[in-house]
């Protein structure tokens, strides 16, 4: 009998939630939709872990994982605390409606959840997918860039500015990185993260790497950080993160960090690393200053839902 399901679905389809067990296989279809997309896959089967972990998101609620006759994946979405949703289609079953399906969903569950808006990243080379949601009045407002450096040779590191120490992440900096990073982010982004959430999408990641991610240190204090990520199988390396406290901004803090990631991964064999931004950070220019390029952009979308209870 097929799974009930809270969408209409096209034929031959059907759905539920997902589930931890469903990690590999959602990881499986996401990697298919990148490598159709951008000619290879970049999202690591930790991080799909890690949205199915995040405390404000139940996969019993929110979460689909659309299946074919078969039982094999060929789509899935989730919301998460009724603001931020995501929506992969695998590329042999686009063009069927799934997309549309999955996106209804996704702005049902949002209301259920008395949220009076929806947001959702893509890609600008995806204009299928954009057509959809501009269809459905989503407008742009975030622009966000995978930068990339290549590194044929080994970076040099700049000496740290006066008074700042740098070394390699270290079990107990945790709380102090957590602390720096959404002091830092707390400018542009709608929420703070608690604890338990930041550390599920960083440091307790499966491809966190403390010894690619240095912080600097002031007086004791962190004042700075970059977290990387090693991905079995990307060949670059992936920094997720980039912070310095406000008030050691425009020592150079940064460019050290950022330097000496470089060249821990240069030394892992890597030989060019990226990094995501976007346009609320203001901190594209500084990367281009680096001698990062952008590789490919994306564009978040939103709109006001009506009818939210």
């Amino acid at each position: 009998m097929p799974d009930p399901s809270p969408v209409p679905l096209p034929i031959g389809y059907r759905c539920r939630p997902a589930t931890a067990d469903d990690v590999a296989a959602i990881h499986g279809l996401v990697a298919s939709c990148e490598r159709a997309l951008h000619g290879g896959a970049a999202t690591g089967a930790d991080s799909i872990a890690a949205d199915l972990a995040r405390p404000e998101l139940d996969p019993r609620s929110d979460t689909l994982l659309v299946r074919d006759d078969a039982g094999v994946p060929a789509g899935w979405g989730w919301v998460h605390g009724g603001r931020r949703s995501a929506i992969h289609v695998h590329p042999g079953h686009r063009g069927r409606g799934l997309g549309s399906s999955l996106l209804t969903w996704a702005e049902a569950r949002a209301r259920q959840t008395g949220s009076a808006r929806l947001v959702q990243s893509l890609p600008d080379g995806d204009t299928a997918a954009v057509r959809l949601l501009r269809s459905r009045g989503y407008a742009p407002f975030v622009t966000e860039w995978l930068l990339e450096i290549a590194m044929p040779t080994e970076p040099a590191v700049p000496e740290p500015p006066p008074g700042v120490t740098v070394r390699p992440f270290r079990p107990g900096d945790e709380r102090a990185a957590y602390q720096l990073t959404e002091d830092a982010f707390g400018a542009w982004q709608k929420r703070r993260k608690p604890y338990e959430e930041w550390a599920r999408l960083t440091v307790e990641r499966a491809t966190f790497a403390p010894a690619l991610s240095p912080v600097a240190f002031a007086a004791g204090h962190m004042v700075g950080a970059v977290l990387a990520l090693d991905v079995p199988g990307s060949g670059e390396g992936y920094i997720d993160r980039v912070a310095v406290r406000r008030d050691h901004r425009g020592r150079g803090i940064a460019r050290v960090l950022l330097r000496e990631s470089f060249r821990a991964f240069h030394r892992h064999g890597r030989r060019t690393c990226v990094l995501w931004t976007h346009s609320a950070t203001d901190a594209l220019s500084v990367y281009r200053r680096l001698g990062m390029t952008v590789r490919r952009s994306s564009t978040v979308y939103g709109r006001e839902l009506d009818g939210a209870r």
